[in-house]
Protein backbone atom coordinates (compact mmCIF):
# COMPACT_ATOMS: atom_id res chain seq x y z
CA UNK A 1 0.00 0.00 0.00
CA UNK A 2 1.37 3.38 -0.83
CA UNK A 3 1.70 5.98 1.79
CA UNK A 4 -0.35 9.55 1.37
CA UNK A 5 2.52 11.22 -0.20
CA UNK A 6 3.10 8.64 -2.80
CA UNK A 7 -0.33 8.62 -3.58
CA UNK A 8 -0.52 12.71 -3.62
CA UNK A 9 2.17 12.72 -6.04
CA UNK A 10 0.94 10.10 -8.37
CA UNK A 11 -2.14 12.16 -8.64
CA UNK A 12 0.06 15.56 -9.37
CA UNK A 13 1.86 13.39 -11.65
CA UNK A 14 -1.42 12.29 -13.80
CA UNK A 15 -2.55 16.05 -14.11
CA UNK A 16 -0.03 16.02 -16.74
CA UNK A 17 -0.86 15.00 -20.61
CA UNK A 18 -0.12 11.70 -21.50
CA UNK A 19 0.50 10.88 -17.96
CA UNK A 20 -1.73 7.67 -16.50
CA UNK A 21 -1.76 5.52 -13.54
CA UNK A 22 0.95 3.05 -14.31
CA UNK A 23 3.47 5.90 -15.83
CA UNK A 24 2.71 8.30 -12.43
CA UNK A 25 3.47 5.75 -10.51
CA UNK A 26 6.77 4.52 -12.38
CA UNK A 27 7.47 8.37 -12.27
CA UNK A 28 6.74 8.57 -8.38
CA UNK A 29 9.27 5.49 -7.55
CA UNK A 30 11.99 7.12 -10.13
CA UNK A 31 11.59 10.38 -8.22
CA UNK A 32 11.92 8.81 -4.64
CA UNK A 33 15.42 7.02 -6.19
CA UNK A 34 16.81 10.06 -6.91
CA UNK A 35 19.45 12.03 -5.16
CA UNK A 36 18.02 14.42 -2.53
CA UNK A 37 19.55 17.57 -4.54
CA UNK A 38 18.32 16.16 -8.23
CA UNK A 39 14.77 16.28 -6.40
CA UNK A 40 15.54 19.97 -4.83
CA UNK A 41 16.68 21.17 -8.41
CA UNK A 42 13.06 19.44 -10.33
CA UNK A 43 10.75 21.36 -7.86
CA UNK A 44 12.90 24.31 -8.12
CA UNK A 45 12.92 24.55 -11.25
CA UNK A 46 8.98 23.22 -11.83
CA UNK A 47 8.46 26.43 -9.37
CA UNK A 48 10.62 28.89 -11.38
CA UNK A 49 9.02 28.54 -14.30
CA UNK A 50 5.67 29.06 -13.09
CA UNK A 51 6.35 32.13 -10.93
CA UNK A 52 9.45 33.92 -13.12
CA UNK A 53 7.69 33.58 -16.58
CA UNK A 54 5.09 35.88 -18.52
CA UNK A 55 3.61 36.13 -21.97
CA UNK A 56 5.23 38.35 -24.29
CA UNK A 57 2.70 41.19 -24.29
CA UNK A 58 3.31 41.24 -28.54
CA UNK A 59 3.07 37.19 -29.69
CA UNK A 60 2.08 35.78 -26.45
CA UNK A 61 4.61 33.48 -26.12
CA UNK A 62 6.52 32.34 -22.84
CA UNK A 63 9.68 34.69 -21.93
CA UNK A 64 11.25 35.29 -18.61
CA UNK A 65 10.26 37.95 -16.55
CA UNK A 66 13.23 40.19 -16.98
CA UNK A 67 12.33 40.24 -20.88
CA UNK A 68 9.91 43.18 -21.83
CA UNK A 69 9.17 40.85 -25.38
CA UNK A 70 10.38 38.45 -27.02
CA UNK A 71 13.84 37.62 -28.63
CA UNK A 72 11.56 36.96 -32.24
CA UNK A 73 9.49 39.87 -31.97
CA UNK A 74 12.76 42.34 -30.99
CA UNK A 75 14.79 40.88 -33.98
CA UNK A 76 14.73 43.48 -36.81
CA UNK A 77 15.94 40.27 -38.95
CA UNK A 78 12.45 38.73 -38.96
CA UNK A 79 10.42 39.37 -41.60
CA UNK A 80 7.28 41.23 -39.89
CA UNK A 81 5.13 40.72 -42.60
CA UNK A 82 4.82 36.95 -42.02
CA UNK A 83 2.99 36.02 -39.15
CA UNK A 84 2.85 31.93 -37.89
CA UNK A 85 -0.19 31.21 -36.03
CA UNK A 86 0.08 28.58 -33.36
CA UNK A 87 -1.62 27.28 -30.46
CA UNK A 88 1.09 27.41 -27.85
CA UNK A 89 4.84 28.32 -27.23
CA UNK A 90 5.33 24.35 -27.57
CA UNK A 91 4.48 24.87 -31.54
CA UNK A 92 6.31 27.93 -31.57
CA UNK A 93 9.27 26.04 -30.79
CA UNK A 94 9.23 22.99 -32.52
CA UNK A 95 8.46 25.12 -35.49
CA UNK A 96 12.06 27.38 -34.77
CA UNK A 97 13.57 23.82 -34.88
CA UNK A 98 12.61 23.43 -38.20
CA UNK A 99 15.17 26.42 -38.81
CA UNK A 100 13.29 27.37 -42.05
CA UNK A 101 10.43 30.30 -40.97
CA UNK A 102 11.98 33.57 -40.45
CA UNK A 103 8.79 35.19 -39.94
CA UNK A 104 7.27 36.12 -36.61
CA UNK A 105 4.42 34.57 -34.39
CA UNK A 106 1.00 34.64 -32.53
CA UNK A 107 0.00 32.65 -30.35
CA UNK A 108 -3.19 31.77 -29.81
CA UNK A 109 -3.37 30.03 -26.68
CA UNK A 110 -5.50 27.18 -27.56
CA UNK A 111 -7.96 26.11 -30.69
CA UNK A 112 -11.89 26.85 -30.84
CA UNK A 113 -13.78 23.90 -29.03
CA UNK A 114 -17.57 24.44 -28.27
CA UNK A 115 -17.41 21.16 -26.56
CA UNK A 116 -14.44 21.93 -24.20
CA UNK A 117 -16.22 25.52 -23.43
CA UNK A 118 -13.42 27.22 -25.69
CA UNK A 119 -14.64 30.49 -27.56
CA UNK A 120 -12.83 32.54 -30.22
CA UNK A 121 -12.94 34.99 -27.40
CA UNK A 122 -10.78 32.88 -25.30
CA UNK A 123 -7.99 32.74 -27.75
CA UNK A 124 -5.97 35.83 -28.58
CA UNK A 125 -7.68 36.81 -31.73
CA UNK A 126 -8.68 40.39 -31.04
CA UNK A 127 -4.80 40.84 -30.60
CA UNK A 128 -3.99 39.43 -33.96
CA UNK A 129 -6.25 41.76 -35.91
CA UNK A 130 -4.86 44.58 -33.99
CA UNK A 131 -1.78 43.77 -35.05
CA UNK A 132 -2.63 43.06 -38.76
CA UNK A 133 -3.95 46.72 -38.28
CA UNK A 134 -0.82 48.50 -37.18
CA UNK A 135 1.67 46.72 -39.01
CA UNK A 136 2.28 46.14 -42.84
CA UNK A 137 1.20 41.87 -42.45
CA UNK A 138 0.84 40.37 -45.93
CA UNK A 139 0.44 36.86 -44.80
CA UNK A 140 -0.78 34.81 -42.24
CA UNK A 141 0.32 31.17 -41.71
CA UNK A 142 -1.75 29.18 -40.02
CA UNK A 143 -0.37 26.25 -38.00
CA UNK A 144 -2.53 24.24 -36.24
CA UNK A 145 -2.48 20.45 -35.56
CA UNK A 146 -4.27 18.51 -38.08
CA UNK A 147 -7.28 17.76 -36.26
CA UNK A 148 -10.98 18.43 -35.79
CA UNK A 149 -10.31 21.72 -33.59
CA UNK A 150 -7.00 22.94 -35.52
CA UNK A 151 -9.26 22.52 -38.89
CA UNK A 152 -12.37 24.53 -37.79
CA UNK A 153 -10.08 27.06 -36.08
CA UNK A 154 -8.41 27.67 -39.17
CA UNK A 155 -11.36 28.10 -41.09
CA UNK A 156 -12.90 30.83 -38.91
CA UNK A 157 -9.79 32.59 -38.52
CA UNK A 158 -9.69 32.45 -42.44
CA UNK A 159 -13.09 34.08 -42.34
CA UNK A 160 -12.60 36.57 -39.71
CA UNK A 161 -9.69 37.74 -41.80
CA UNK A 162 -11.39 37.90 -45.18
CA UNK A 163 -12.17 41.57 -45.30
CA UNK A 164 -8.44 42.55 -44.61
CA UNK A 165 -5.36 43.11 -47.08
CA UNK A 166 -3.95 39.72 -45.87
CA UNK A 167 -3.26 36.23 -47.46
CA UNK A 168 -4.00 33.57 -45.10
CA UNK A 169 -2.43 29.92 -45.55
CA UNK A 170 -2.18 27.02 -43.68
CA UNK A 171 0.68 24.14 -43.44
CA UNK A 172 0.87 21.27 -46.42
CA UNK A 173 -1.12 18.48 -45.07
CA UNK A 174 2.85 16.49 -44.93
CA UNK A 175 1.79 16.20 -41.59
CA UNK A 176 -0.23 12.89 -39.99
CA UNK A 177 -3.53 13.86 -39.36
CA UNK A 178 -3.88 13.88 -35.25
CA UNK A 179 -0.04 14.93 -35.09
CA UNK A 180 0.93 17.18 -32.74
CA UNK A 181 3.94 19.44 -33.65
CA UNK A 182 6.55 18.24 -30.75
CA UNK A 183 6.18 14.34 -31.98
CA UNK A 184 6.92 15.68 -35.90
CA UNK A 185 10.39 15.77 -37.23
CA UNK A 186 11.91 18.95 -38.32
CA UNK A 187 12.15 17.95 -42.45
CA UNK A 188 8.28 17.36 -42.28
CA UNK A 189 7.65 20.77 -40.62
CA UNK A 190 9.82 23.01 -42.79
CA UNK A 191 8.58 21.10 -45.81
CA UNK A 192 4.85 21.88 -44.66
CA UNK A 193 5.88 25.62 -44.21
CA UNK A 194 7.53 25.34 -47.32
CA UNK A 195 4.55 24.37 -49.50
CA UNK A 196 1.80 25.57 -47.46
CA UNK A 197 -1.95 26.69 -49.31
CA UNK A 198 -4.19 28.79 -48.71
CA UNK A 199 -7.24 28.12 -46.27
Amino acid sequence: MNSQAMRTLQESLMKLPGVGAKTAARLAYYIIDMEAQDVENLASAIRNVKTNTHACPICFTTIDNEQNICEICASSKRDGKIICLVKDSRDLDAIERAGTFNGKYHVTGGLISPMDGITQEDIHLRELIQRIGDNDVEEIIVAFEPTVEGDATALFIARLLKNLDVKVTKLARGLAVGADFSGTDSVTIAKAIENRVLV
